[in-house]
């Protein structure tokens, strides 16, 4: 297992937020990556053990997830706030180039800061998502956001997850599911299992066209002469195939990779997913 280090930073409202630092060759552009709605940086533990050494690679924790303080108002749980607090990171660790590796939100994310400066951006990955989202994908999510649950031991976790998503990973085994239930989930002090994000990131999501409150195509045209890929699920709710097609023909920089009997989202650990972002780095390296 690749070792890390614990690094924090500080937003502009005085949450302390963390990321996982995993060392490597400086002479590459890091990999920043940024994850789902309600995931946190181990949702990268996979990707980031695979590469680290070869290159730097910082996986985050958004604000109330994982080990970053949560909101006290919970309405700064939008796109806005969370793309601020990346580029007060940018700003401390002074990258001034990085490659984007953005899960679900954190894609949505990877195009917001290419908008704001896509010359810094290296190259990114797009983890199943476009600037189309799905209203059934969208409903989905909102379906279980928010819901707090408990179990006792981690195989009741893997357990229960295994029933509620298997739809989306229909061919994971019991080692699997327990993976990804120390991914998602925490053990707390009284020695529960839960989920590892505040339950109120729910809140602004649940109002219907908050997701984004703009346009974003314009965002992702900021990555047109960049080394990009995007990944679709081959079951995804969310990003739909039609969506990647369109991509792919407005920006003839990204490479689009559909992940076999998977939904939404790719771990990045499936040997397509491997594949595909070694393509892209080899791209980034030039």
């Amino acid at each position: 297992m690749a070792a890390w280090s614990d690094g924090f930073w500080s937003s502009s409202d005085g949450l302390r937020l963390h990321y996982r630092d995993y060392a490597g060759d400086s002479s590459r552009a890091p990999i920043l990556c940024i994850p789902g709605l309600t995931r946190n940086a181990r949702d990268f533990e996979g990707v980031a053990e695979r590469l680290a050494g070869s290159r730097r690679v910082l996986c985050l924790d958004l604000r109330g997830r994982g080990q970053s303080e949560p909101c006290k108002d919970s309405a700064r749980y939008v796109p806005a706030t969370y793309a601020e607090d990346i580029e007060r990171l940018l700003a401390e660790l002074a990258l001034d180039r990085f490659v984007a590796f953005g899960t679900s939100l954190g894609g949505l994310l990877t195009m917001v800061l290419a908008l704001a400066n896509r010359e810094r951006l290296a190259g990114a990955l797009l983890n199943d998502i476009g600037p189309v989202l799905e209203s059934r994908g969208l409903e989905t999510i909102r379906s279980y956001v928010g819901k707090s649950q408990t179990w006792p031991t981690w195989l009741h976790a893997a357990r229960a997850l295994c029933e509620a998503q298997q739809d989306r990973y229909p061919d994971w085994q019991l080692e699997d599911w327990l993976i990804y239930a120390k991914r998602v989930c925490k053990l707390t002090p009284n020695g529960r299992i839960v989920f590892d994000y505040d339950m109120r990131i729910a809140e602004p999501f649940k109002v219907p066209g908050s997701e984004t409150g703009f346009d974003l195509w314009p965002a992702f045209h900021a990555l047109a002469g960049r080394p990009s890929l995007v990944l679709r699920g081959e079951f995804s709710d969310l990003l739909s195939a039609a969506t990647v097609d369109r991509m792919v023909a407005e920006n003839p920089d990204m490479e689009a990779v559909t992940i076999p009997r998977v939904g939404h989202v790719p771990t990045l650990d499936e040997p397509e997913a491997q594949a595909a972002i070694d393509r892209l780095l080899a791209r980034v390296d030039g």
